[in-house]
């Protein structure tokens, strides 16, 4: 009986861990592609201004698995400003998007 009970523990361990670094993986994986947006924003608003639509160089290197583009659009009626829609893809699925403005000064 007391096998049985100990057995029991042990899988539900063992599966608890299994979920865990599962969990600990994907969040990881999440927060380096946050990053790699954030920083590809900040080093865009840094680059001279493009006339949009534009594709502005990206940060190099880039950990395995990862790609980013940056891309300005053109806001109605604005030739000044550009909104900027940078986007991390991890293995081919899409991670992370995110978007800001950009003013030519």
């Amino acid at each position: 009986m007391a096998v049985a009970i100990t057995a029991i523990a042990i899988t539900g361990l063992l599966s608890a861990l299994s979920t865990g670094s599962l969990a600990v993986r994907r969040i990881d994986r999440r927060v380096t592609a946050e990053n790699l947006a954030r920083a590809q924003l900040e080093y865009t608003k840094s680059l001279p201004y493009k006339v949009a639509p534009a594709s502005y160089d990206i940060i190099t290197p880039l950990p395995d698995g990862y790609s980013v583009t940056a891309v300005g659009s053109v806001l109605a009626g604005r030739v000044d400003i550009q909104k900027v829609t940078v986007t991390v893809v991890h293995n081919g699925e899409t991670a992370v998007v995110l978007e800001d403005y950009k003013v030519n000064r």
